[in-house]
């Protein structure tokens, strides 16, 4: 089966998503399809590829999140595989408002397991629909940055947006 292809302008570089049926496989701020395959779990993975000039309500949602309503990308409906923990915390990452970013240790008691910290950072390492499934909103417990697969300079950036936005929204 084909899924559709779409790299989309952003301010923070290009943005690329695979989806088919309407859920996002893989997504991330590139623009070489090629550097997202790879996160697709191999039951998934889509036999083509169709580039597409938008994907509806997924490529609005990456309009609407850097107009101002980071909430939209989370209500995009997301297509990733792997075993029960990482399958949940995937889930939990969903949960984590914009702006209020959590610590590694903080979203391990969110999946379900305060002592999995590591199995936590692996699920934020393997997530496949970055901004989707926000694993940008997952920091270190001294309050630097950590990993991202985009580079933190990406991460920052999207953190920075959500932080002016949620305190916009207090004042």
């Amino acid at each position: 089966m084909k899924a559709q292809l779409l790299t989309m302008s952003t301010p923070d570089g290009p943005f690329t998503i695979i989806a088919r049926d309407g859920a996002v496989l893989a997504s991330g701020w590139t623009a070489v399809p090629g550097e997202l395959t790879g996160q697709i779990h191999p039951e998934l993975l889509p036999g083509g590829y169709e580039p597409v000039a938008d994907l509806g309500g997924i490529s609005a949602a990456v309009e609407k999140f850097y107009a101002g309503d980071p909430g939209a990308a989370v209500e995009v409906p997301v297509l990733q595989k792997s075993g029960p923990f990482r399958s949940h915390a995937w889930d939990m990452l969903r949960t984590v408002a914009p702006g209020h970013p959590v610590t590694y240790t903080e979203y391990a008691e969110l999946s379900g397991n305060a002592k999995a910290v590591r199995a936590a950072a692996s699920a934020c390492a393997f997530n496949a629909a970055a901004l989707f499934v926000p694993c940008h909103r997952v920091i270190r417990t001294d309050g630097s940055l950590g990993g991202f697969r985009w580079g933190l300079t990406i991460k920052e950036s999207l953190l920075d947006r959500e932080r002016q936005l949620a305190l916009a929204v207090q004042a």
